[in-house]
């Protein structure tokens, strides 16, 4: 079924509703166990975006980068974004994986107790801030900081998946899911 909120600007698909070309992927997560989020329920409605979304995730997911600091980045990002949806969502997979509140909530302002997550962070805020041009000490600090320019790439390609993701959600005016608004730290 289709569903359509006071607030989503978009219908949020599933498998009797998707468009055609969307269907295999929407069936796929959820055969493997997954459930589909409103996000993917929106990308729905367009197979060549859904199809470009999930490869492009699947692909980093696969990658060089912790998968702690790919979450940092998705709070950082959706935070920046004013994504409400995407904080919340980041910010649930973040305790799921053990992230404690402190940290989700210097993450939403690209910070981190953590000296070599903090240098990776503060290269990306820098590359945000500078339109795609960050000063070059920021680079040589995530360098020093041990980060491997595979690794960097891979942290700008999760910048740039989670800028689309916050992109749609926003446009979308997607609603969050129902969570435990006390387990979601502020901003610090």
């Amino acid at each position: 079924m289709t569903v359509k909120t006071d607030y989503a600007r978009f219908d949020i698909h599933d498998e009797l509703t998707a468009p055609a070309g969307s269907e295999p992927l929407i069936k796929s997560i959820q055969t493997s166990g997954g459930t589909v989020s409103k996000l993917v329920g929106v990308l729905a409605g367009s197979p060549a975006t859904l199809r470009a979304f999930a490869r492009m995730r699947s692909e980093l997911h696969a990658g060089d980068l912790p998968a702690g600091t790919a979450i940092r980045i998705g709070l950082a990002v959706a935070e920046r974004r004013g994504d409400g949806y995407s904080v919340a969502q980041h910010a649930r997979t973040a305790r799921l994986g053990g992230l404690g509140l402190d940290e989700i909530s210097l993450a939403r302002s690209f910070a981190s107790n953590d000296p070599r997550e903090a240098a990776l962070l503060t290269f990306l805020k820098g590359t945000m801030d500078s339109e795609g041009h960050p000063p070059h000490h920021l680079l040589e600090e995530a360098r020093e900081a041990d980060w491997s320019d595979e690794q960097i790439l891979e942290a700008l390609g999760e910048v740039a998946l989670n800028e689309f993701q916050s992109y749609v959600a926003n446009a979308a005016g997607l609603p969050q899911d129902q969570i435990d608004a006390n387990a979601l730290p502020a901003a610090a």
